[in-house]
């Protein structure tokens, strides 16, 4: 009797855990770097509003102020942040925005563009001054002993947040937004420690070569 002999072809075996599709893979790939990168960008927008409201006035001895009025729209609305610092009267000129006292001993102050300086026989500086939404310029001239400083810059919108944390608030509310950007920053190396360790155990999981299997005799 002849022997009979057979072979079965090669039959795949599907894989334990089916690799991801490329689509997909591509899909979170990029949705995970949007949101590292949001995140960077929303931390260093945080840090330098921080910065620009708290440390940099602090530091430099400059005046932060609140505009509370509509006298310097467009460029300065109700609601800006803006810094002053100290300028000697001889180094300001037409076209400076400067922040005067009204009256001695009074601490309501008016920032205001300067349109005229003129210099007296004594040698005392004096300033016309014009807001820039205003008809008329200031009806009198502000003498330098007025003057409290020239705009260094502003910050749209800020100056209520700056009205609400001045005095005791400040002391409560710095160090809670200190706070809250620490624990941001460690939230997002931690998220992104976590999501390498995901795609590592995953590459892990379906990276493993399929196997084939031989059938004969």
């Amino acid at each position: 009797m002849s022997d009979i002999r057979a072979t079965a072809s090669e039959t795949p075996v599907p894989d334990a855990a089916p690799a991801e599709a490329p689509a997909a893979k591509k899909e979170a790939s990029l949705w995970a770097y949007l949101r590292v990168s949001l995140s960077i960008a929303l931390l260093a927008g945080l840090l330098a509003l921080a910065a620009a409201v708290i440390v940099v006035p602090a530091a430099t001895g400059a005046r932060p102020l609140t505009v509370l009025t509509s006298s310097m729209e467009p460029g300065l609305p109700p609601g800006t942040l803006i810094v002053s610092r100290d300028v000697e009267p001889a180094d300001i000129r037409i076209g400076d925005v400067i922040t005067y006292q009204l009256r001695s001993g009074d601490p309501t102050v008016v920032t205001h563009r300067v349109i005229a300086v003129s210099k007296t026989a004594g040698g005392e500086y004096s300033f016309t001054l014009k807001g820039d939404n205003s008809a008329l310029p200031d009806p009198d001239p502000v003498r330098e002993v007025q003057v409290q400083g020239r705009l260094w810059y502003s910050v749209p919108y800020i100056g209520w947040v700056s009205n609400w944390i001045n005095g005791d608030a400040r002391g409560l509310i710095v160090p809670i937004i200190a706070g809250g950007l620490f624990a941001f920053a460690i939230w997002m190396v931690v998220s992104g420690l976590v999501d390498k360790a995901r795609k590592r155990k995953r590459a892990a999981a379906t990276g493993k070569p399929s196997g084939r299997r031989r059938m004969g005799s």
